[in-house]
């Protein structure tokens, strides 16, 4: 069959048919790279937001709110809604900072150069003892993904730019001096006020609940009186840390190790340099021409005998440097890239320059200004650092290989832990009970630990009843678990929480008793008339404070918050409410008096309400950007990476 197949492909027609199909293919081929697919997740007034951009921001944010957050976070983001207005969020940040820097663009709003250099200068992420360092700038910026130091202070200068619209904006908002008084006056008024608490408790005495009533609360409310599913797991247990107790280090092993790793011990030779930079466009060959046969004229001026420190501050254009004739300080390999630490490194003798040296931010001249030798840290001095370090490493290569032994003796015998016990000469202990729910707040550690929680719910303990695989939790440490006891997740039966729903009909009835009693003593109260006798039969009376302020923490926050809600007594009228306490108990408030108290408003308070008239004047503007703008929103998805 297969014979004749290969001589019918050989025929004139299936030729024909053969490179139609090839065509057809390249076709569709070129179509596809010639047509572009527009991944933008947003167009704003013609300017594209990409999804790369829009990716980098949503993973800084991300990190962000994990820092703040930590687990909470991590609970968060499993909410599909909540992660959908998380990236939302994210978008309408990244559109709010298009149509500034369209603004700032429009308004014709620049940043000199002198300013930016001025502020890269006087950044403390620069600085080493609170000097500016070139090194550290050169290094910190290539660390953060900046290859040419032009790319930094592009991203600098927008930062900047909006930073310059948003001060334009916020620095002519202002606060008149009567709004100043007027904010004083009411966070320093004091009110006087009495107030009288009803328990809702004492009512719960001749409460009857029927047992319809109770069925009827369990059946509604049955998810507070679930069991959650739990277990208890039997577990054996290595780390490094209880190995190395009995680890013992020898004279002889501590000194092999200092032999062995002497490059950890030693200072390395240090070089102090200097350097000239003509920096050209990464994948421009003009420009790189360009700049090589600047940088030749520098090496023939050099070769000519002109100062090298006058010339890296004339041509250089790495311009911190160059002010201090070109100084990078001391430098130690790995700090610059392979071609410059290898021409560096090169140089033998103090005042010795390089050829030109090219690497990703452009062509060098390296001069060798200083030179130190290595230094050697001794045996006697590192003796104890390394006792501590030999002992580790021991007991981290018998960790790796008793955790070999205690996952292969767990596999081969599944049904118990005694034999993988007795192999790594450690006990079978029980956990307490673990849940599996929540941020596992009652699991302590290492049973809080999610790779130990998904083990020890898994099938392979809870269904097999199997020893679960090695749990590695870190470098350091170790286990294996199998199932104790498992209590599933179910209903508690009624009879088991019939007492406890009583208890919770029972005060609930109390409570509504409590506010039918303390809404009738207001109505008589607000009348007008005396209800002291009625306060003594439900066992209170008046409490008087004076001078009670916003902030008093003497009573109750509730009472507090609703002596400042209510309107001013005036005469004829009694101005008094109810409200809820913390407790569950219920309080009956009246104002008496409203204390306004003289002061002179202060700079603090000026400035914070000048900030936030300033935060609503930014919030505003951006909002006016958006009505006349053309905004275009794409869907954005969860990046599939972060």
């Amino acid at each position: 069959m297969l014979e004749n197949i290969r001589e019918s492909s050989q025929g004139m027609t299936a030729k024909i048919i053969l490179g139609l199909v090839i065509l057809t293919f390249a076709l569709a081929g070129i179509g596809s790279y010639t047509n572009s697919v527009d991944t933008s997740v947003a167009t704003v007034n013609g300017e594209k937001i990409s999804q790369q951009a829009f990716n980098k921001a949503y993973q800084a944010q991300r990190n962000r709110m994990a820092q703040q957050f930590g687990d909470m976070f991590d609970t968060l983001s499993n909410d599909s809604n909540y992660m959908a207005n998380f990236r939302q969020g994210v978008l309408d940040n990244l559109i709010n900072e298009r149509l500034i820097d369209q603004s700032a663009e429009s308004l014709a709003i620049r940043v000199s150069d002198e300013r930016l250099k001025k502020t890269i200068r006087e950044m403390p992420e620069f600085q080493v003892d609170g000097v500016f360092d070139n090194n550290r700038y050169l290094t910190m910026i290539n660390q953060s993904g900046f290859l040419q130091t032009s790319s930094f202070r592009d991203y600098l200068r927008v930062e900047m730019t909006r930073r310059q619209l948003s001060q334009a904006l916020v620095s002519t908002e202002f606060n008149l001096p009567y709004q100043e008084k007027l904010q004083q006056a009411l966070q320093n008024q004091t009110r006087d006020i009495r107030f009288a608490t009803i328990s809702a408790k004492q009512f719960e005495a001749g409460i009857d609940v029927s047992e319809e009533e109770i069925k009827t609360y369990y059946q509604a409310n049955q998810i507070r009186f679930e069991n959650k599913e739990q277990v208890k797991v039997d577990y054996i247990r290595l780390s490094v840390a209880d190995i190395a107790k009995n680890i013992s280090v020898t004279d002889d092993e501590v000194a092999t190790y200092y032999q062995d790793n002497i490059a950890s011990f030693t200072q390395a030779e240090q070089r102090r340099v200097s350097h000239i930079l003509i920096e050209f466009t990464e994948g421009d060959t003009n420009s790189e021409a360009t700049a090589k046969t600047q940088a030749e004229t520098a090496l023939t001026r050099i070769a000519e005998g002109e100062d090298f420190a006058t010339l890296a501050k004339e041509l250089s254009n790495d311009t911190f440097s160059g002010e201090n004739g070109g100084d990078l300080d001391f430098l130690e390999t790995g700090v610059m890239e392979p071609s410059f630490d290898e021409a560096a490194f090169a140089l033998a003798i103090v005042g010795d320059t390089t050829e030109l040296v090219k690497t990703s931010f452009g062509y060098h001249i390296i001069k060798l200004t200083e030179l130190k030798k290595e230094v050697i840290q001794s045996l006697v001095d590192v003796n104890t650092q390394l006792q501590a370090k030999v002992s580790n490493e021991k007991a981290q290569e018998k960790f790796y290989i008793l955790t070999q032994e205690m996952a292969r003796v767990s596999f081969e015998f599944p049904d118990s832990l005694e034999d993988a016990a007795s192999e790594v000469n450690t006990k079978v202990a029980t956990s307490t009970w673990l849940s599996n729910s929540g941020l596992n707040t009652n699991n302590k550690a290492p049973f809080n630990d999610p790779k130990v929680l998904e083990a020890a719910f898994s099938d392979l303990v809870l269904q097999d009843n199997l020893n679960s695989d090695i749990i590695e939790l870190n470098d350091n440490e170790a286990l294996v678990v199998r199932l104790n006891t498992y209590q599933e997740a179910k209903v508690k039966p009624l009879v088991e929480v019939n007492a406890q729903i009583k208890t919770i009909l029972v005060a609930q009835k109390a409570t509504e008793k409590a506010q039918s009693t303390i809404q009738k003593l207001l109505l008589q109260f607000k009348a007008g008339n005396d209800i002291t006798e009625q306060l003594t039969k439900n066992y209170v009376s008046f409490t008087v404070k004076k001078d009670i302020t916003r902030y008093s923490s003497d009573l109750d926050q509730s009472i507090i918050r609703e002596a400042f809600v209510l309107p001013h007594p005036t005469e004829g009228a009694v101005s008094a409410s109810t409200v809820a306490l913390s407790n569950g108990d219920l309080a009956l408030v009246e104002l008496q008096a409203v204390n306004i108290i003289d002061s002179i408003a202060t700079p603090q308070l000026a400035q914070q309400q000048t900030s936030q008239l300033a935060q609503s004047v930014y919030k505003s503007y951006v909002e006016s950007l958006k009505v006349d703008a053309e905004i275009i929103r794409g869907k954005v998805a969860e990046p599939t990476k972060y």
